[in-house]
Parts: structure tokens; C-alpha cells; sequence
């Protein structure tokens, strides 16, 4: 008997234990099993699509040269923009050979020969070219980043010259062999004929006359705090939540950091982790940063790859979001447009991008010209008495109003000094 007391009050102090291990475990205040955090990490909102690093990559613009000092510029998504872009990706490339920049009359290969010229902003690491086009591997310039390729049609050639310039801005690199002929060439070249004219001014080309673009009105949803929570940190119910005096909030584990400013809708996701040592890899962080947003946040429209900084320390990762063929900018008054990415050996340190995206197929549109010819040379050459142009290009001005997103075309001017301007409204 006394041996069956003894089990039973064996057996009670164990079923004790495990109902007091229960509710410190699962009934903390504040805290959610270990189990439960780990699946709310994983399964995380199906929130935006994702995306491949090849939908990316694309130039910011194709330049047609036709010869006789005539030029047109195509813009992406535009129908002959498409057109050519997927003619020339389906063609090879091999054979390089570095030549020297000083050695080629680049004014009169614009103005005189008939020519394709692809600019890619800041450029982009041959390695993630060639994930978009036939290069064939070369050790001679394969570490190297391009900004532009140049197509053209030399007088009595036979065959078509092709030209990668590299941003050390010293070098280009002309392939041997080209998948083109003369006459693939100046076919390209004809589809900008009847196009609206462009001269060239300094470095920038200005067209003859002005240029419609479309001004819409766009339907807006967004993600929220809890969501961005849910998807960045690993417990986000272990998170602590504090108010700034400048009225941003922000989210912290202790290590990593979501701030949020509810007035402009933009997030900045930080995480210090110390990287592993190693050399930098632009194109490793490229592919880990698309695979970053396509796990935290995802795709909500079209973008576009740009890289800043010189990338000897860390990779700073700009994706670009377009409306239609131009890009939407992101101002100091309203943060839209980009999402922005620092990574340190595939590790992202920093992630910013905007809390709002566009909803397809609510929207309304006009048409609205922007200022082309005498007009708009005035206006650049006031602009360039405070710094030099470097760049000129139709662009998306947003505008947050209470439902919907109002996008308004602008010429963007960018200047030597690093400013964006905007003229033409």
C-alpha cells in the first residue's frame, strides 16, 4: 500500500512538472512557442510576386544613330525598343580585344556611322550580362563592369563592330566576333527613322520637338507593419517598439532594426551582422539581394538593376521601378520608386523601399507633352550654369494623394554634382 501511494504521488509530481513547463514555455507573457515563431518565420505573407535577376537587367536606353548627325532614343517597354533588345540578346559575342579609349573619333562614329548604342546607368558586372546575352566567357574582361555597348556599321566593312565600354572609363573592349551583320544592323537602325528626332547636345541628347507621355492616376494599397515585421525578423513577437520624437517608429529585436515613417510610407530594414572576410563580389550581392526581396516584400510592379558606389567594400544595390517605358523618381519630399540594398558578402545590411505599390488596372490616364527643341535647351543650359548636365531622360514624378498615386511626367536632369532636377511640369 505504502509502496502505491508512493507511485502515485510520483506519478502526480511529474504531471506538475510538465503543466508548469507548459505555461512557462508557451504562456509567457509576450511570447509564442519556439515552434510557432519559427513556422510565423518561414510561412511567411504571400505579399509581392518574385522575380529572376534576367527580368532586371535591361538598358536604360537604346540610342539609334543614323547617320548624317540624325538620332532617336527608345525607352524601355516600347515596342521597338523590345523589338531590337530581344534581337541583339539572341546574338553572340566573342573573341575581345582591349582597346585604348583615346585612339577613336567617338563624335564622328556617332554622327556619321549608322549605329545601335545601349547604355545600362552605372553599369552592370559582365557575369550578370551574360546571364541576359550571348557573351562568350573571356578571362580578358570578364571582372570587369559595363555601361554601354555599342553597335555600328563602319564605312567599307563587311562585318559590324560591337564595343563594350567599361566604367573605368579609359577601356572598351571590341568583340572579334559579332552574330550581325551589316545588314541586321541598319535594319535596326531604320526602325527609328520615322521617330521623333534627337540632336545632340554635349553629352546629352535633346529631341527636336516635344515628346507625349502619358500622366495617370494610379490605385494604392500597402503593406503593413505587422507584415514587414513578420517577414524580416525571425520572432517577431519578441520585437520592442519605440516612438521617435520626429514621429518614425521603430521595431528592434535587440540585433536588427525596422524603422517605419507612416507619413511618406517608407520602411529602412538594418541588420549589423559582421559579414565573413573575403573580397567583394558585385555579382554575388546582386543575386543575393533578388533573392532577399523576393523572401521580404517581393515585386509589386517593374524594375530595373543599378548599382552605385565603386564597390571595393560593400555592394550598394539600387532596384529602379518604372511606369510603362520611364522610371518613377524617389524625391527628399516623397520616398517612392526604388528599393535600395546594401550587402556585405551576399549579407544584406541595409533595406529600404516603400511601404505603397500600385495596383494593376485601377487607374486613369491623359496625355501630356513635355517640352522639346529651343524650349527645352533653354532650360538645360540655365540648368547648366549651376553644374554640368550629364544626363537627360523622361521620368515619373509621384505625388501621394488619399487613395491613389498621382504620376506626373517630368524631364529628369541629372547634374555633374550628383542632384536631380526636374524641368518641363
Amino acid at each position: 500500500m505504502k509502496e502505491r501511494m508512493k507511485s502515485i504521488l510520483l506519478l502526480l509530481l511529474v504531471l506538475g512538472s510538465l503543466v508548469q513547463s507548459y505555461y512557462l514555455i508557451y504562456r509567457l507573457p509576450g511570447s509564442d512557442s519556439a515552434a510557432k515563431a519559427m513556422n510565423n518565420y518561414i510561412k511567411t505573407d504571400n505579399m509581392g510576386p518574385q522575380d529572376r535577376v534576367e527580368n532586371l537587367i535591361y538598358p536604360d536606353k537604346m540610342l539609334l544613330h543614323m547617320g548624317g548627325g540624325k538620332h532617336t532614343v527608345f525607352y524601355p517597354n516600347s515596342t521597338f525598343y523590345k523589338l531590337i533588345y530581344t534581337r541583339i540578346k539572341g546574338r553572340g559575342f566573342e573573341g575581345f580585344q582591349r582597346r585604348s579609349m583615346e585612339n577613336m573619333d567617338w563624335n564622328k562614329i556617332r554622327s556619321e556611322n549608322p549605329g545601335i548604342e545601349l547604355t545600362f546607368g552605372s553599369g552592370v558586372p559582365v557575369s550578370m550580362l551574360q546571364r541576359v546575352m550571348q557573351i562568350q566567357p573571356d578571362s580578358l574582361f570578364e571582372a570587369e563592369r559595363i555601361n554601354r555597348i555599342w553597335i555600328y556599321n563602319a564605312p567599307n566593312d563587311s562585318k559590324a563592330h560591337a564595343l563594350f565600354f567599361s566604367t573605368e572609363g579609359d577601356v572598351v573592349y571590341e568583340a572579334g566576333k559579332v552574330d550581325l551583320t551589316v545588314q541586321d544592323v541598319q535594319q535596326h537602325v531604320d526602325f527609328g527613322k520615322n521617330w521623333t528626332p534627337y540632336t545632340l547636345l554635349g553629352s546629352i541628347y535633346l529631341p527636336e520637338k516635344p515628346v507625349d507621355m502619358v500622366e495617370a492616376n494610379v490605385g494604392i494599397d500597402s503593406y503593413t507593419v505587422g507584415q514587414m515585421q513578420q517577414s524580416l525578423f525571425f520572432d517577431p513577437s519578441i520585437t520592442r517598439y519605440i516612438q521617435e520624437k520626429d514621429g518614425s517608429e521603430i521595431y528592434t529585436d535587440s540585433k536588427r532594426s525596422l524603422q517605419v515613417r507612416q507619413e511618406q510610407k517608407w520602411m529602412s530594414y538594418t541588420d549589423p551582422a559582421a559579414p565573413p572576410s573575403g573580397e567583394v563580389s558585385s555579382s554575388k550581392d546582386i543575386l543575393a539581394a533578388v533573392d532577399f526581396v523576393n523572401e521580404h516584400g517581393g515585386w509589386n510592379g517593374v524594375y530595373r538593376l543599378e548599382l552605385s558606389g565603386n564597390g571595393k567594400e560593400q555592394s550598394q544595390i539600387v532596384f529602379q521601378q518604372y511606369f510603362g517605358s520611364y522610371p518613377v523618381l524617389d524625391t527628399m519630399n516623397f520616398h517612392y520608386g526604388t528599393m535600395k540594398m546594401e550587402l556585405q558578402q551576399g549579407n544584406v545590411s541595409t533595406y529600404e523601399r516603400s511601404l505603397i505599390y500600385m495596383q494593376a488596372g485601377q487607374q486613369t490616364k491623359r496625355m501630356k507633352k513635355l517640352p522639346g527643341g529651343a524650349e527645352l535647351k533653354a532650360m538645360i543650359m540655365a540648368l547648366g550654369k549651376e553644374s554640368p548636365v550629364e544626363d537627360l531622360y523622361p521620368a515619373y514624378l509621384p505625388e501621394l494623394e488619399s487613395k491613389s498615386l498621382k504620376l506626373i511626367p517630368v524631364w529628369a536632369v541629372r547634374l555633374a554634382n550628383g542632384q536631380i532636377r526636374t524641368i518641363g511640369l
